[in-house]
């Protein structure tokens, strides 16, 4: 039937639910719609939306200890696919893992540190920091949290999902 992405009230992601389940925490009035699908779920009494993004109605607090492992994986996940020096989306086949500041410059092998990049910026920017290789990085690498990038691991994630789910 499908899936739906549950935000926190804060409009965080939370998880990923059947429809089934979104359907009872709406009923509940612990959940509010917050987009819809095109179609229809109807019984004998109700009809409503198929819902593909919930919002709970009381914030649920996130412990902070969750770490995310640093992998090559986890870091494509982080940046969407996309190479953070020229913006473009080659795939993950294409796509290389590059230090912003290089590890024989003292660079760190961190979340703060890494990005994706296509092979040609990667090149490009080679053993240089950034702006000596006249790139400038799209978005300043972050340690993400757990949930978020865990969230992104869906086969098929919804277009409408990813105002909620990419930062």
């Amino acid at each position: 039937m499908g899936s739906v992405l549950v935000l926190n009230a804060s409009y965080e992601p939370l998880n990923i639910v059947p429809v089934r389940r979104a359907v009872v925490l709406l009923l509940k009035e612990k959940a509010e719609l917050v987009e819809a699908a095109g179609t229809l779920i109807r019984s004998e009494h109700l009809t409503i939306p198929t819902p593909l993004v919930i919002r709970l109605v009381v914030y649920v607090k996130i412990p902070h200890h969750l770490s995310l492992p640093l992998t090559r994986r986890n870091i494509l996940l982080r940046d969407n696919y996309t190479c953070q020096y020229c913006g473009r989306r080659p795939g993950k086949e294409h796509l290389t893992i590059d230090h912003v500041v290089p590890r024989s410059r003292g660079g760190e092998h961190s979340w703060e540190n890494l990005v994706a990049a296509c092979a040609p910026c990667n090149r490009r920017k080679g053993n240089r920091l950034p702006h000596e290789a006249g790139v400038r990085l799209l978005r300043k690498p972050f340690k993400p949290r757990y949930l978020a990038v865990a969230l992104l691991r869906e086969q098929h994630v919804p277009e409408v999902w990813a105002k909620y789910l990419y930062f």
